[in-house]
């Protein structure tokens, strides 16, 4: 049956995905149908029935056998059509094999004849059926990338552009692949309108209407609940290994390791991708030559986690490993707990603050620890500043330059060759918008409601500009507040593994195996450490991810013999 695309389809269209369309909706061949019936059910349909509806969680997909179903959006001001679906198509995308919930209303148009096929069959065909899986796959990332980029989606946020809580909830759906849109209750007439037929005051701002409910002010952990983002997680069920960290490192170690068969759960606090998820433009890591950003890398990840069958848990942070007994118990979030019979580590580093007075007071209202396309769009046109001399601010510099009118990059030392990639000096060196000012520091920072100016004192002496952005990306320090003083720590408070503990740490702490701790084990049998947050580790993403991958090898030794 043909039939004329949607107003949103011809939207996505005429967007990067214009020749896409065969890859988004792609049609099963008769043997394709043929495989997946043989993991499914037939099933008939019935005129207006709703297949699967907007926030409830995908427990399968449907593949179309005769008859139509229309995909719609469902919002405050009704319902948008995304695609309809005829025979040979099939429903779902990215939150299907995640077991979370579902952006859209897919709905009978014409009665027809369906093949059911339950998530838990189609991940074991996905991982079994390489024509198949490429397939699937493809067309689940694209149809969520259709869904960003048009911000479509079942949430809505409508908030002051100069809160720190917009800032923050913005960047948790923008991290999360989340599709929304987004209202500026300052200058937007719509939004203001919401707002009045809400009976939301200024003080509640910003909120998200999230389907049927209205959040106030919400935390991430608010967000996930309502957006049913999360699978939903057995903790009676002992886990080979639980992987506290969804950066590179800890993504790498998920995907090596639910790839060769082990019960993988990861735990994370933000989003996947840590801090590198952050990074503008990653160009020197192994197989792609014009870069990619952190965030895309991170997606593509976090897809193959999912892919093996990973259990990702997001806003979930750990907040204490108890060791005294295997197997482990993590506590995170709510008091709840997983357990595990191998731990590993991996919740990175995050940037050093500054002893700056007021610096509290403009967390997200001009000083920011990020330098996404969130951020860009606040300074846009403006002058900004970057304290930081390592590969996060040279990337940051050069990204930001292309938005921004100057970007003056403050270090304190007197050059960027300890810290900084040949490739990004000499990126920076050479921007006319770039300038570099060594043994520089940043002195205050002043203004009302947002920032408005800063001080610096250099060896020329001080100086005050009218700027009202500053990227603080300045060292680094652990995330290991979660871990107390269970496991054995450097001078800078990294976690030690393998040959850098002493044995008389291993004494103090009471190692009880016979053999030493494996190259990147901790002083806690069966608990390792990788990445950033690792004692001696290179600060790269190359790095990271080929200590998560390496180290489940260690994972499988340990789990064969004292594990």
């Amino acid at each position: 049956m043909s039939r004329a695309p949607s107003l949103m389809e011809n939207q996505v269209m005429a967007t990067l995905y214009e020749s896409r369309r065969a890859q988004m909706f792609p049609k099963l061949t008769p043997d394709q149908l043929a495989r997946l019936e043989s993991v499914g059910e037939r099933a008939r349909t019935r005129e207006m029935e709703i297949l699967i509806d907007s926030g409830e969680r995908y427990r399968r997909i449907v593949v179309v056998l005769s008859g139509t179903l229309d995909v719609v959006i469902p919002g405050v001001s009704g319902e948008t059509p995304i695609t309809q679906l005829t025979v040979g198509d099939f429903t779902g995308e990215m939150s299907t094999l995640r077991g979370s919930s579902s952006f859209v209303r897919t709905r009978v148009s014409e009665p027809g004849d369906i093949i059911s096929v339950p998530v838990e069959n189609l991940r074991k065909l996905i991982q079994t059926d390489a024509e198949l899986s490429e397939l699937f796959m493809r067309a689940f990332i694209l149809r969520r990338m259709g869904l960003l980029e048009t911000h479509q989606g079942d949430v809505l946020l409508i908030g002051s552009d100069d809160s720190p809580d917009m800032l923050r909830v913005r960047q948790f759906l923008e991290r999360n692949v989340i599709p929304y849109s987004c209202y500026d209750s300052d200058s937007d007439g719509d939004a203001i309108a919401l707002l009045d037929q809400f009976g939301v005051s200024r003080n509640e701002l910003p909120i998200v209407l999230c389907r049927d409910k209205i959040l106030r002010r919400p935390g991430n952990e608010q967000i996930v609940e309502c957006l049913g983002i999360n699978p939903q997680v057995d903790e009676t069920v002992v886990r080979d290994l639980v992987v506290v960290g969804a950066g590179p490192a800890g993504l790498a170690a998920a995907v090596y390791a639910a790839s060769e068969g082990l019960r993988v759960l990861v735990l994370e606090t933000m989003a996947p991708g840590g801090q590198a998820g952050t990074s503008s433009k990653i160009e020197n890591y192994l197989g792609f030559p014009t870069g990619i950003s952190g965030q895309a890398l991170a997606g593509r990840a976090f897809v193959q986690a999912q892919k093996f069958g990973a259990e990702v848990i997001v806003a979930g942070s750990a907040v204490r490993l108890h060791v005294h007994e295997r197997p482990y118990r993590v506590d995170f979030f709510r008091g709840r707990s997983v357990r595990a019979r191998t731990i590993v580590i991996a919740t990175g580093a995050e940037y050093r603050s500054l002893p700056l007075k007021n610096l509290d007071r403009f967390l997200g209202v001009g000083v920011y620890f990020a330098a996404t396309n969130i951020e860009a769009q606040l300074c846009t046109d403006e002058e900004v500043c970057i304290v930081g001399g390592g590969n996060s601010a040279g990337q940051a510099a050069v990204f930001l330059a292309s938005k921004c009118t100057r970007v003056h990059l403050l270090v304190r030392s007197s050059g960027l060759t300890d810290s900084m990639s040949q490739y990004l000096i000499r990126r920076i060196e050479e921007h006319p918008k770039i300038s570099f000012r060594p043994k520089t520091e940043l002195t205050a920072l002043e203004g009302d409601a947002h920032l408005q100016r800063i001080s610096w004192r250099s060896r020329d002496g001080a100086e005050t500009r009218p700027i009202r952005h500053v990227f603080l990306m300045t060292g680094a320090v652990p995330n290991i507040g979660w871990l107390g003083e269970c496991v054995a720590v450097d001078t800078r408070g990294f976690l030690k593994t393998g040959p850098d503990i002493s044995r008389e740490e291993l004494t103090q702490r009471k190692w009880p195996l016979a053999r030493q701790p494996f190259f990147l084990e901790t002083s806690i049998p069966g608990v390792f450490a990788v990445g950033d947050v690792r004692s001696g580790s290179t600060k790269r993403v190359a790095a990271a991810v080929g200590e998560g991958s390496a180290c489940i090898s260690l994972v499988h030794a340990t789990l064969a013999s004292d594990g």
